[in-house]
């Protein structure tokens, strides 16, 4: 009877400390998560801290007038001021409304004309090639062509944006269908698929990280597309991003032109951010993400 009363004594030690060590387990995966968010955010703030010191060093140096190159304190306060008005909004919610719509065109034509090219060995050999040119052309010099076709209007900045972005992503396409395992288009086959289901079911998903990168080339194309397009055909707004950098390089006012790059920065941060929170998500879903290393 001694026995049994300790045997149930022990069991009961080993459940409470297999409860405590979950409790801790749970504690240090919460410190680990805490960590590697640090271990993510800490070389950002250390690479901003090092670029603004940089730019002191150089005002301090009096290379340039302080006129020409404003410090970061007095640029801090330029946009700080921007961001209390109206102008800096509206400039943003016109160029944000331009890259949107844009780009969702620019993604409509990129995955229609990759995945046809990526089915049709004659489209491949046609135009192919010609794809790839057209990433390589810089839109810039879509912009002459542009403005003849379409003089100085929003389908000019239109029209080159969608020059500049589509065919990045559908080069991306192209490429992802191209590395799907031909094991794997084979095992869909057998299990059924076939026609436009094999591409739905088996190999977009499969070529699912390709795109996605082709989509944020995609979208890194677009933007600057469309900020040269708006330095270029400023007339038709007068609160655009790329609209309030001519301005203010007309006016000399270096403090609003260096705040509407940095805000131009920022914008490009937050959409790379969101395209690598998707790409980590995939990559994690895929079972190639390393959980310790994120």
């Amino acid at each position: 009877m001694a026995n049994d009363t300790l045997t149930d004594a022990a069991r009961a030690d080993a459940e409470i400390s297999g409860l405590d060590a979950l409790e801790i387990a749970g504690r240090e995966k919460e410190v680990s998560r805490g960590a590697r968010l640090w271990a993510s955010t800490w070389p950002k703030l250390a690479a901003f801290a090092i670029a603004i010191g940089l730019w002191q060093v150089v005002v301090w140096s009096g290379w340039k007038p302080p006129y020409s190159l404003p410090g970061p304190v007095t640029v801090a306060e330029e946009l700080a001021r921007q961001v209390g008005g109206r102008q800096l909004w509206d400039g943003l919610a016109t160029t944000l409304q331009r890259a949107a719509l844009g780009y969702i065109f620019s993604v409509a034509v990129g995955l229609l004309v990759g995945l046809a090219v990526a089915r049709s060995k004659v489209l491949r050999a046609a135009i192919g090639s010609m794809i790839t040119a057209l990433q390589t052309m810089p839109s810039i010099a879509w912009f002459p062509l542009a403005i003849l076709l379409f003089e100085l209007s929003e389908k000019a900045i239109f029209f080159v944006v969608v020059l500049g972005a589509a065919p990045s992503i559908a080069n991306g396409v192209i490429s992802g269908v191209d590395y799907v395992p031909p094991l794997l288009v084979r095992a869909g086959r057998n299990l059924g698929a076939r026609g436009l289901n094999l591409y739905r079911y088996v190999i977009a998903p499969a070529a699912l990280p390709a795109i996605v990168a082709g989509l944020k080339q995609g979208w890194a194309f677009s933007w600057r597309s469309l900020m040269a397009g708006e330095l270029l055909v400023v007339g038709i707004s007068q609160t655009s991003l790329g609209a309030q950098l001519t301005y203010s390089r007309e006016l000399s006012d270096a403090p609003w032109l260096l705040a509407t790059m940095i805000v131009i920065l920022v914008v490009g941060l937050v959409v790379d951010a969101a395209f690598g929170a998707a790409d980590r998500t995939i990559r994690r879903r895929w079972g190639v993400l390393d959980q310790a290393g994120q």
